[in-house]
């Protein structure tokens, strides 16, 4: 078995807001508690605790982001960047990677049992925001006595997540990496949201939320999943991978998947069951639908402040395409604000952020090491 440069990892748990005098309380205003969150580290916390990267992971991923488990299983779903000596380099840096409020992989979410009830939460889970989310985060970094964080990175939706750091926390980072990402959701974004939420909603199996014990919504969840991994690809990306190609060389003169690319999607949807949890794609794509700290909510806490910005984009990605993220760095240049851009050329689409290694290597160790010096 081959060995990831990040090394055997370990997933661990921080419990709190666990007392009813000292719970959580949510943008909704609704209080609430106990609550896990589960994380991974990468790399070692230096003398001086400044050395921190915190980075953020997509709405299907979780804190495995880099290195293997010491029980095996794949690696990482970002450890081309994470480990020594490459764009997150754990000889210099010490990487914290967290799966969010809300999730279905070690931190508190719809799926956990609700201790005053002893069932999962379901749809009794509230309603929260990604200012939710960092305000948490916030309190797992601060556990560990850091008190400035060094950059907080993310694609796609990790995106969000670090740009709302830098709108809720910006004393408390000295640098942004957004990648593939956007400031705000458009129409467009929140409407696909939208198709994939009501696509487990009208399966049967659903039941309001209430289906842990009866079985998972697993046609609604794989459907969503389905339509999700479109949107990640490009129609290059598409053509090249599966063209016309037929699953068995001929058409089968039914509803079954003739063509290579149906199987592909059934595959990848029947994956997805078996690893997340329905209510939380719920849940965590209405907050990412929520989410805008475009314009002035962003800028404004901003001013004045030694933080710096690298926005990437990539010319294929139809899902958050560049002109987003030019919107945002032209914002922020009028603001005077230290932002760097890349639109880097690739034929993978979204997707593009986790495939074209090499050249954000480049530009992330570049900025990563101007930023150390400054």
């Amino acid at each position: 078995m081959s060995i990831s440069s990040a090394g055997i990892v370990k997933k661990r748990l921080f419990e709190f807001a666990c007392n009813k005098n000292d719970m959580m309380i949510l943008e909704s205003g609704k209080k609430f508690g106990p609550i896990t969150i589960a994380y991974e580290t990468y790399g070692k916390l230096n003398q001086n605790k400044d050395n921190t990267i915190l980075i953020q992971h997509t709405l299907t991923m979780d804190s495995h982001a880099a290195g293997i488990y010491e029980n095996g299983g794949g690696s990482g779903w970002w450890d081309g960047l994470i480990g020594p000596d490459k764009a997150f380099d754990t000889e210099k840096y010490f990487i914290v990677c967290s799966n969010i409020f809300g999730g279905c992989s070690g931190s508190t979410g719809p799926s956990s049992i609700d201790p005053e009830k002893g069932h999962p939460y379901g749809t009794d889970f509230p309603f929260f925001s990604f200012s939710d989310v960092v305000k948490i985060q916030r309190v797992l970094i601060r556990s560990m006595g850091i008190s400035k964080i060094f950059s907080v990175v993310g694609g796609s939706m990790g995106g969000m997540l670090a740009l709302q750091w830098a709108t809720d926390f910006p004393d408390e980072i000295g640098s942004v990496i957004p990648i593939a990402s956007a400031w705000k959701q458009s129409p467009m974004q929140i409407a696909l949201s939208e198709i994939s939420r009501q696509s487990i909603i009208n399966d049967l199996k659903w039941k309001g939320g209430d289906y842990y014990k009866s079985g998972k919504p697993d046609n609604g969840l794989a459907l969503a999943r389905m339509i999700g991994h479109i949107t990640y690809m490009s129609d290059a990306s598409m053509e090249k991978k599966f063209a016309r190609n037929l699953k068995n060389g001929k058409f089968n003169f039914s509803f079954d998947a003739d063509f290579e690319v149906e199987n592909y999607l059934h595959y990848r949807g029947k994956a997805f069951v078996d690893r997340f949890d329905a209510n939380s794609y719920l849940y965590i794509s209405k907050a990412l639908n929520y989410f805008d700290v475009s314009g002035d909510s962003l800028t404004n806490g901003l001013s004045g402040k030694d933080i710096s910005f690298l926005v990437i984009s990539f010319e294929s990605d139809w899902l958050y395409p560049a002109r987003q993220s030019e919107e945002m760095v032209r914002y922020m240049i009028s603001k005077n604000i230290d932002v760097s851009y890349c639109k880097i050329e690739s034929t993978y689409g979204h997707d593009a952020f986790l495939l074209e290694i090499n050249e954000e290597s480049k530009l992330i160790k570049n900025f990563l090491e101007r930023v150390r010096n400054e």
